[in-house]
């Protein structure tokens, strides 16, 4: 095994040195796709859990002697990020026969209140204008930290409601590219929320009042990349037969 803990969390060690046990004794799972994440209790702390599928032999290989494993990125883009991100606890690697077999990544538990998916969805979410602008604002902070975030969907974004105030955080950040960001790539990340041209709109002018650009200018251009977005996915849906829902 290969594994890193954060500083300052060194307690949480023999969790992570017997994650695999651990992790299989918990029946509840949280969301579960490719990889699988679930919420273990440890010294009176709930601890994200993060297990990554196993990689076919050719990713095997790759990430045991080319790339980092997306569990040790994970853990690497969450430390960069600082407080755009739930603390990173540490991460651990299992090798078989040489190569990468399994990975976890640790994380606190960042008690959220909902993600942006609620309100984007909900008409009548309560304070949703408010919170498409406060979100307008990280997200700005975001890019001026040159982060962009590959998967900026709305279940990876998190949102704790404090009195008048909403705090953010991403989650599922092993795809993260850390570069100047032009106006054009800024405004494309906000395509994958999938959000209506209404919604999108409020998002868009408060971010542009934060950047000093044009209002009108930075609008169209988002509305474009989204329905850019929205006809290149529904194309692979008609392509598979799934059902288009606007």
């Amino acid at each position: 095994m290969n594994y890193k803990i954060n500083k300052g969390f060194e307690k949480f060690t023999p969790l992570l040195q017997t994650i695999q046990t651990n992790f299989d004794l918990v029946d509840e799972t949280i969301h579960k796709a490719r990889n699988e994440l679930k919420i273990i209790n440890y010294e009176k702390s709930d601890i994200v859990v993060k297990s990554f599928k196993v990689p076919h032999l050719i990713n095997r290989i790759v990430y045991t002697f080319f790339k980092d494993s997306k569990a040790k990125k994970s853990y690497d883009y969450a430390l960069k990020i600082g407080e755009f991100t739930p603390n990173p606890i540490g991460y651990i690697e299992f090798f078989t026969f040489g190569l990468l077999q399994k990975s976890y990544f640790l994380a606190e538990k960042f008690s959220y209140d909902f993600t942006i998916r609620e309100p984007l969805l909900d008409k009548n979410f309560s304070k949703r204008e408010e919170i498409f602008q406060a979100f307008a604002r990280f997200t700005f902070l975001l890019h001026e930290a040159k982060i962009f975030h590959q998967d900026y969907s709305p279940g990876n974004i998190l949102i704790k409601q404090v009195d008048d105030d909403f705090i953010f955080k991403i989650v599922d950040i092993n795809r993260m590219k850390f570069i100047s960001l032009s106006l054009a790539k800024r405004l494309q990340n906000f395509s994958k929320l999938w959000a209506s041209d209404d919604d999108l709109t409020i998002m868009i002018k408060e971010y542009a009042h934060c950047m000093n650009e044009n209002e009108e200018k930075s609008i169209q251009m988002a509305l474009l990349y989204s329905k850019k977005h929205k006809a290149k996915i529904n194309m692979k849906k008609r392509l598979k037969g799934i059902e288009i829902v606007d």
